[in-house]
């Protein structure tokens, strides 16, 4: 990444900004409208599935040549915005969503792509990563088993209401990060709002869900049995918090979150206010790359034309792509293939 004074046209694919999907689960609250002018008419507004491929929840392309369109439509139209990587296999590997639990999200565990393949008609399996970008007092997740455990012994403590006194719970705070890999049980806890990294999957084994109820008075279904298949039953270390170093470029710095082999994620900050200079940014032929602000606003300049942003909004920067060039105080969320 470098530093140019002006913008200047070139060839190559466009940037376009995308529009969520809002999911409208019974655990969710108002941040993501209110906070991020999402404008979804759900309440509860739990997710926005800010860059999705995915048949639950397609985003769409609000801007450029494309606008209207599903990025599925787009992608399967240009596959070469996906780049030459292996991992993108001609679809879009990753799902990006930000997610407010105003309460406990249901104890759950994703399967592995192994067990997926098996038992799930060849879907993928779930590794994903959580950002956290607030969290209340004494706000908490569960990151796996306090102890090691049999599938009966922990069948057994489901049965009898216990289940909540084997899982390891962890104090949240603003700017942590939790990688969680497939196999994980896991749960976001009441008063935590997260930007989510994962796989394009949405196979999901819940274990518990307190007892409650929809807004037709059903319970959620379970799926015990294959939760204890695709779980990892040892006890889980308590997640540490990587050591993070910034890199500082002018009107730039950059750490890394997240390297795995689904996905790379950056924090990148961008501060032009002081410099005349725009912070050149541009995606190579290997892969796309996604820009998710997180805070502030400013715009994108390329090829003559500028694409404003605002706290919320998610970018799909395609494979070997014109050169970007960024102006204003923000933070994304960079995330790559």
């Amino acid at each position: 990444m470098t530093s140019k004074s002006t913008p200047w046209n070139a060839e190559g694919n466009r940037p376009f900004l995308l529009k969520p999907w809002g999911k409208d689960y019974l655990w969710g609250g108002r941040r993501l409208n209110d906070d991020f002018s999402k404008d979804i008419p759900l309440f509860p507004l739990a997710e926005t599935w800010e860059c999705s491929t995915h048949p639950d929840g397609l985003s769409l392309a609000a801007s450029g040549e494309f606008a209207g369109q599903t990025l599925a439509e787009v992608l399967n139209a240009h596959p070469e915005f996906l780049g030459t990587h292996p991992q993108t296999r001609g679809e879009l590997p990753i799902l990006v969503k930000l997610i407010d639990a105003r309460e406990n999200l249901s104890v759950q565990v994703h399967p592995t792509d192994a067990y997926a393949a098996a038992h799930e008609q060849g879907m993928q399996g779930k590794t994903e990563m959580w950002y956290v970008l607030d969290a209340a007092r004494d706000a908490q997740l569960v990151y796996g088993l306090r102890r090691d455990m049999t599938r009966e012994q922990l069948r057994g403590c489901i049965q009898a209401g216990t289940l909540e006194d084997c899982l390891q719970k962890v104090p949240v705070r603003r700017d942590d990060l939790f990688f969680i890999p497939a196999g994980t049980i896991h749960a976001i806890g009441a008063g935590v709002l997260v930007a989510e990294i994962q796989q394009n999957s949405n196979l999901t084994y819940r274990l518990y869900d307190y007892d409650r109820r929809d807004k037709n008075g059903n319970k959620r279904p379970l799926h015990i049995d294959r939760a204890l298949d695709a779980a990892n039953l040892q006890a889980s270390a308590a997640p540490r918090q990587p050591l993070r170093v910034l890199k500082y470029r002018r009107g730039c710095a950059m750490e890394l979150l997240c390297r795995c082999k689904y996905f790379e994620v950056y924090r990148m900050l961008v501060n032009t206010e002081r410099c005349r200079e725009m912070v050149e940014y541009r995606s190579d032929s290997s892969s796309f790359r996604v820009l998710l602000c997180v805070g502030g606003c400013g715009s994108l300049w390329f090829g003559g034309e500028a694409l404003h942003f605002f706290r919320g909004d998610c970018i799909f920067v395609p494979a070997d792509s014109v050169p970007v060039f960024i102006h204003g105080q923000a933070q994304f969320l960079d995330v790559r293939g």
